[in-house]
């Protein structure tokens, strides 16, 4: 269960450094934590189902 909530809060940090670093609003930083989180709490969903599934 850490892998999803892992992969959330690393995600909003790098989709917000990163509009930071390209010079972005408040709103852009917003927009890209989400999205960022998004994607990286699904691929930390899909690795805890694969551990789940691969485990004795």
């Amino acid at each position: 269960m850490i892998y999803p909530l892992g992969g959330l809060f690393f995600g909003a940090l790098l989709g917000a450094y990163r509009a930071k670093s390209k010079g972005g609003t408040i709103a852009d930083l917003a927009q890209w934590a989400a999205v960022f989180a998004l994607i990286f709490g699904i691929i930390g969903l899909f690795i805890a189902v694969l551990l789940t599934r691969t485990a004795v």
